[in-house]
């Protein structure tokens, strides 16, 4: 069994980061597999990337290319990595030809990887992994409000557009013509993102599974909170608030707005004395925001080892994240026996378990979010108890040779099928 994963980039960002972790699990679960990126961060022989100059260089200005299409709607949404177009060409075909995989696991392959239309020309059985909506939708990667993917989509409110006839109806009948007769099972991180794709016009009659996402349990775990806070320059005399994200304070999907009006209900219950903010993903703004708690930024961490020492020097870690596939800043943390508080909604509903590793506070409501925070903080005994459940729940459920092994037993029923090639 030799398994292909297909993925824009292999360590940069939460897509890339759980695709290489995955593929990371099957080596070490003894499965023969290789992973071919557009853009190759890593140094695993297992991985393929461009070599020349040349075409790494053409890799860096595909999803700059691939944007140009937007340019069109000069009112649109600008939140970066909102939508992706597909169209430029590839020889990435060519690329899987010679590599012959008997199946191909796509994950997340926008940023102008290859068009939609060549995925019917793989030939191969496909498994695509879910980071996003983008794979259902026409063109944006979540949905927000909106449900017109469920029928074709067209007047999309992402683009500012009135038009049915717009980007996102163009991309949404391309991938339906393309993608009728495709040999494909569809796997999630999540309920919610599975009950999306099952509701969706392109996805309903495909076979859809459920399989969390995995990490490392031996790089993300608890670590001494004293020394953590140390290596960060962080008062340890002071509880810690960890809000963390990729662009978390620009992206209004993350939530941060929610985040800023929960701490000052926060601040009216408990004293800025005894409190401190953590951020990671961001840097200081220019222009001082007052989120009623003194804030530490930490930019944006590139490894395991910095995001869990990060995680270890939190009392609680917020997600309060409006729409997420998964949540994988929140079961991290939870790795680390960190509780988690966050909306109850999408994704994370399937990590945390309210009042057990947490705290699910009614859906983007930021006073329940700020009872949320409070209710874990004030009482040290409940935090130890909240600390051991996060670390159990991590090591049940989402570990990645528990996700590895799901993988492998998915890939072999599928290729024993009478129409796997």
């Amino acid at each position: 069994m030799k398994i292909l994963s297909l993925s824009t980039s292999d360590l940069n960002g939460g897509a890339p980061r759980a695709a290489s972790r995955l593929h990371q699990g099957l080596i070490q679960a003894g499965v023969d597999a290789q992973m071919l990126v557009q853009t190759k961060m890593g140094d695993s022989a297992q991985v393929i990337g461009a070599t020349s100059k040349l075409l790494k260089g053409l890799a860096i200005t595909r999803p700059t290319l691939d944007a140009l299409p937007l340019l069109f709607y000069r009112q649109r949404d600008r939140t970066p990595n909102i939508y992706s177009c597909q169209w430029l060409p590839s020889r990435i075909n060519a690329q899987i030809q010679a590599l012959n995989p008997d199946l191909i696991n796509l994950h997340w392959i926008c940023g102008g990887y290859f068009p939609v239309e060549t995925i019917a020309k793989f030939n191969r059985p496909l498994v695509w992994t879910l980071h996003d909506m983008w794979p259902f939708t026409g063109g944006c990667h979540y949905s927000q409000q909106c449900d017109r993917y469920q029928h074709s989509c067209g007047q999309c409110p992402i683009l500012k557009s009135d038009q049915a006839g717009d980007l996102s109806r163009w991309l949404w009948q391309r991938k339906a013509k393309a993608w009728q007769n495709l040999n494909l099972t569809i796997v999630t991180p999540s309920k919610w993102l599975a009950s999306c794709a099952k509701a969706s016009s392109l996805f309903h009659n495909f076979p859809i599974k459920v399989i969390p996402n995995g990490l490392d349990i031996h790089k993300y775990q608890p670590i001494d909170k004293q020394l953590a806070k140390n290596l960060l320059e962080l008062p340890s005399n002071k509880q810690i608030i960890l809000f963390g994200a990729m662009g978390g304070t620009s992206d209004p999907r993350k939530g941060f707005q929610l985040l800023q009006t929960a701490l000052q209900h926060l601040k009216l219950s408990i004293s800025p004395d005894r409190v401190e903010l953590l951020v990671y993903g961001s840097s200081r703004p220019a222009r001082s925001v007052d989120l009623g708690f003194k804030t530490h930024y930490l930019g944006y961490l590139h490894d395991d080892i910095s995001l869990a020492i990060a995680y270890a020097a939190a009392e609680v870690m917020v997600v309060p994240s409006t729409q997420e596939a998964f949540g994988q800043t929140a079961s991290e943390a939870l790795a680390c026996g960190i509780p988690v508080v966050a909306f109850n909604t999408t994704g994370l509903k399937d990590i945390i378990d309210s009042q057990q590793n947490g705290y699910l506070a009614t859906a983007f409501d930021p006073q329940d979010l700020a009872r949320g925070i409070a209710w874990i903080i004030e009482n040290s005994e409940r935090w130890h108890r909240l600390s051991e459940c996060a670390r159990a729940k991590v090591i049940q459920e989402f570990t990645i040779p528990i996700q590895a092994d799901r993988y492998r037993q998915l890939f072999q029923e599928i290729l024993v099928k009478p129409n796997a090639t």
